[in-house]
């Protein structure tokens, strides 16, 4: 990653990786919120239902190419997926909002 970013960051794409829903459920905030695929999924909960099925329905590998700060607390990793989704490949932007070591929101969009 090209910007320092708090650990949060890396640590969510590291459970990301090993496909861990209770690693990634527990680097949010209590009220956190993820926008994926046009929907929101609001707390610990829904983050988790979010993990366990949209977030899971295909294997993929994940490329970080870069990340900027653009906000306070606020950082844009832009990146690769490749899988077996249709497609293969895409390319996504993954926006944190990191509030006391834990993220409070994540976007994730092409």
């Amino acid at each position: 990653m090209d910007t320092v970013v708090p650990d949060v960051i890396p640590r969510y794409f590291e459970a990301d990786a090993r496909r861990d829903a209770d690693a990634v459920v527990a680097l949010f905030t209590d009220d956190a919120a993820i926008v994926d695929e046009d929907r929101t999924w609001r707390g610990a909960g829904e983050i988790r239902e979010w993990r366990e099925g949209t977030a899971s329905q295909y294997s993929y590998t994940t490329q970080v190419l870069g990340t900027e700060a653009v906000g306070d607390g606020t950082f844009l990793v832009t990146g690769r997926i490749e899988g077996d989704f249709p497609g293969g490949t895409a390319d996504l932007k993954w926006r944190f909002t990191v509030a006391g070591g834990a993220i409070s929101r994540l976007e994730i969009a092409p």
